[in-house]
């Protein structure tokens, strides 16, 4: 039976990873995090900030709310400190969709 390697999954995330993932800068990450109450990242000795993969999550739906549907962040709070379920679903709703449109457009351009 051949030997199987095994994928490799990240655990912590550097704020620099994370503000990649959103293309946006370091700062607004650190910002978020002090006005959001949900993200809780882990801190070294040094200071450094690690996210976990919840962190990512959660900062998915504030990206979701203030970037992408353009709520306030008085607004955000509120909806996410309100609904969470309600708002985890729509967001993931919203990606997979977005996925699903990738999808079709690569589709079609392999077709013409």
């Amino acid at each position: 039976m051949p030997y199987k390697k095994k994928e490799i999954e990240k655990v912590y995330f550097r704020i620099g990873e994370v503000a990649e993932m959103f293309k946006v800068n370091a700062s607004l990450i650190r910002f978020w995090e002090k006005e959001f109450d949900i993200i809780k990242p882990y801190r070294n000795k040094k200071g450094n900030r690690f996210f976990t993969k919840e962190d990512i999550k959660n900062f998915y739906l504030i990206y979701h709310l203030v970037k992408e549907r353009g709520f306030t962040l008085q607004g955000a709070r509120e909806k996410l400190r309100s609904n969470p379920s309600e708002t985890s679903n729509h967001a993931e709703v919203v990606n997979r969709l977005q996925q699903i449109r990738s999808f079709l457009l690569e589709l079609k351009k392999e077709l013409d």
